[in-house]
């Protein structure tokens, strides 16, 4: 049935299939969210990529691929929405960390929403946390900040992490063990050898993992694992980008046609789609092909340093016992990032020894872009200086998140498919039909969708909401497992810097900006969005531009914190 102002786009999207169950099944999994940051819709191995990973691929293989799943197209937003169910702007959150004196964009999680642990714990559900916060903006490593929206205050029993948005890989800035403030350098309960932040989050995910099996409880377990790789800074391991050596030589063309190809044999692709026009210059226009080729292998060597993170959790799982009835899902925050982080300026070599006096813990907890490093060489940006090490501070640049979004337009920020599709990887062994495994499920869906997955499976029958907590907007992804339909009543919504969209069944509205016009897609024919039908669909569009309307009414989009003046543009 398709979702009308006359049906009520006033946001009551039910949860499907056992939401209102009365009892709680004795079979409730445990959950894991594992989601990437900034990774483009083609870097996995599954969806298309020459990028090794191995342990995620084998999730896939083993699972369900969701190929028309939905993120917002920005970290923080994403992250409000996954947690709460609601869109970003529900949430508080429809920018990012700034009070922008509209409750759409407080730049802050709302009190009225739950998060998936508060809502899960009436089930009996432990929770627990590694990686990247971004949800509040009170963060004050030299004094007291408050903490009413750190993750243990907002139900997870357990949590290492950072709360800012980004920071060295080396030394993350506002680094946390549960509430307090930690250095990497002096944490007595977690010494590697070589410090690096994916491998901490992995480490401290399959910690937990481990100490729940051995406490011998019944109850399970909802585990969110936000890793930051492979966000700005390019910072990777040597011997991981070793594997990579020599891999992007051949430049952005061919690795883009190479994974495009394989995105065909995969059958992720339709071959009649028309491949998005490349962004960036063209290889033959590089001034540095060093410079631009070691980027994307420090990129690849995030990546791949993840999986292996992956691979970790994965085998503690089989070691404790809890994986046959542990469902996984993997996902991404937004699509590849073509923003210009470090590399604007000259090149700058890097000194001889250390040249600045070495800065106190507390001072580089407060620096996203720290000024140096923890043994005193200056932090150095620049095209041409060779990304990688802790010195360094550099995104990979346009022409590489074009071929990260393969094969789709623009990219984070944007809500068109390169800003908002994400691969969805779910692998539950005892509730995933085996029929199943390794298929491809094309039903839409969006990070509101997980939430109500949870709270489907963990027979939370006895949920209600908070006073002024907007109503659940996702539907449970449980039917898909099972090839069954989702049963969605209501269309996908997006907003983000005035970039827009509408997806209804098989037809997207989508604008860039807020001044932009509006475009109409036919995604079965044309998901890379080449071909525009709004003069030959006036009716449709202009009925998709009054759901927008409404949703954006009602959903604390509008009015704009900015007051654009956006144009219906089917006249």
């Amino acid at each position: 049935m398709r979702f009308t102002l006359l049906t009520g786009l006033a946001m009551l999207a039910p949860l499907a299939s056992g939401l209102g169950a009365d009892t709680v099944p004795p079979s409730r999994p445990n959950i894991i969210i594992m989601m990437a940051d900034d990774m483009g819709w083609s870097d996995l191995g599954c969806f298309g990529s020459e990028i090794a990973t191995p342990n995620l691929d084998s999730l896939a293989k083993e699972g369900l691929r969701f190929t028309q799943f939905y993120n917002t197209a920005r970290c923080c937003p994403t992250r409000a929405s996954l947690l709460t169910g609601v869109y970003p702007h529900q949430a508080g959150i429809g920018h990012m960390m700034e009070d922008k004196v509209s409750d759409g964009y407080r730049g802050e999680l709302s009190a009225n929403t739950q998060t998936i642990p508060e809502a899960l714990k009436p089930a009996g559900y432990h929770s627990y946390m590694a990686g990247k916060w971004h949800v509040t903006k009170k963060v004050n490593p030299e004094g007291d900040s408050d903490k009413a929206n750190w993750p243990l205050q907002r139900g997870f029993e357990k949590f290492y992490g950072t709360i800012h948005g980004a920071g060295s890989f080396y030394d993350p800035n506002t680094l946390v063990r549960n509430d307090q403030f930690i250095s990497p350098y002096a944490d007595p309960e977690y010494k590697p050898e070589t410090y690096y932040y994916t491998d901490a989050i992995a480490d401290h995910a399959s910690r937990f993992v481990k100490e729940h099996g051995a406490s011998k409880t019944s109850d399970p377990f909802f585990l969110y694992v936000a890793f930051t790789a492979p966000h700005w800074p390019l910072h990777a391991k040597e011997a991981d980008v070793a594997k990579y050596r020599g891999k992007y030589d051949a430049g952005y063309d061919v690795i883009r046609n190479a994974r495009w190809q394989k995105m065909k044999e995969l059958g992720l692709v339709d071959p009649r789609w028309d491949l998005a026009v490349a962004g960036g210059p063209r290889w033959d226009q590089v001034k540095d092909r060093a410079f631009q080729a070691r980027c994307m292998e420090v990129y690849a060597a995030m990546v791949d340093s993840l999986d292996q993170g992956v691979g970790r959790l994965i085998a503690s799982l089989k070691e404790s016992g809890q994986w046959e009835n542990t469902l996984i899902f993997f996902l991404q925050d937004n699509g590849g990032c073509a923003e210009d982080m470090g590399r604007k300026g000259p090149f700058k070599a890097r000194a001889d020894g250390p040249t600045l006096p070495t800065m106190t813990p507390e001072t580089l907890q407060t620096k996203m872009i720290p000024e140096q490093t923890r043994d005193g060489f200056p932090v150095r940006q620049g095209y041409g200086i060779l990304p990688g090490g802790p010195d360094t501070y550099h995104a990979y640049g346009e022409a590489w998140a074009n071929v990260s979004n393969t094969p789709f337009r623009e990219y984070k920020h944007w809500v068109h498919e390169g800003g908002i599709s994400t691969p969805l990887l779910a692998h539950w062994p005892a509730g995933i039909a085996k029929t199943r495994q390794n298929q491809l499920e094309s039903q839409p869906g969006h990070l509101v969708d997980l939430k109500a997955t949870c709270m489907d499976l963990a027979g939370t029958g006895n949920y209600s909401l908070r006073p002024g907590e907007p109503a659940p907007q996702g539907v449970s992804l449980r039917p898909a497992f099972a090839g069954q339909d989702l049963q969605r009543k209501a269309p996908i919504f997006f907003e983000h810097e005035g970039n827009r969209a509408v997806r209804d069944g098989q037809w997207k509205l989508v604008a860039k900006g807020p001044g932009g016009e509006w475009e109409l897609y036919d995604m079965a024919a044309d998901r890379t969005e080449q071909h525009n039908l709004i003069e030959k669909e006036k009716d449709r569009a202009n009925a998709m531009i009054r759901q927008w309307e409404t949703w954006a009414e009602q959903t604390q989009v509008l009015p704009w914190p900015w007051q654009p003046a956006y144009e219906k543009v089917a006249r």
